[in-house]
């Protein structure tokens, strides 16, 4: 079975794609006008039928400093899940090298903040979460064959409080 977001291969029916450069430029944006408004502007809830937006603060896998992002996420269950798919560009979000090395991280939703451990779904895990992404997106498929390697579906478990 092959699993969907693996190998690239752009064709006449992959969906196109803004410029890298605008791609960029809207989440620099997106990011600052969350920063200006002091988070009052720029998150929004996770839905059934519609993504939502968190930001996620890792530690830098090099500096060991904090590094924030803004990332799209949807709920299942008690957690977070996103793609690690930096724009649909060919190198892996450096918030994904950084969980990598460090799990721990911390996530501000539009209702609140909370403490996660983050790890790859695998398996039938991934080709769920996968399908609910593609639910969402029709163009989902398209968009992971322009990547050279299959795009990590990334799952943001809640840490329980301390007894």
């Amino acid at each position: 079975m092959t699993i969907p977001g693996g190998t690239p291969q752009v064709t006449a029916s992959t969906p196109r794609l803004q410029p890298r450069w605008f791609i960029k430029l809207f989440w620099k944006a997106h990011r600052a006008a969350f920063r200006i408004t002091g988070g009052r502007r720029g998150l929004w809830a996770a839905r059934p039928e519609r993504w939502g937006t968190l930001w996620l603060t890792t530690t830098g896998r090099r500096s060991g400093q904090e590094r924030s992002v803004i990332v799209g996420y949807l709920e299942d269950g008690p957690n977070l899940v996103t793609m690690a798919m930096n724009g649909w560009g060919e190198a892996e979000p450096a918030w994904w090298l950084n969980l990598q090395a460090n799990p721990r991280a911390r996530v501000r939703l539009a209702e609140g903040t909370r403490e996660v451990v983050a790890h790859a779904a695998i398996g039938e895990e991934r080709v769920r979460l996968w399908d609910r992404w593609r639910a969402l997106d029709k163009d989902l498929d398209g968009y992971a064959r322009r990547r050279p390697a299959e795009t990590a579906v990334v799952v943001l478990e809640p840490v329980a409080a301390p007894s």
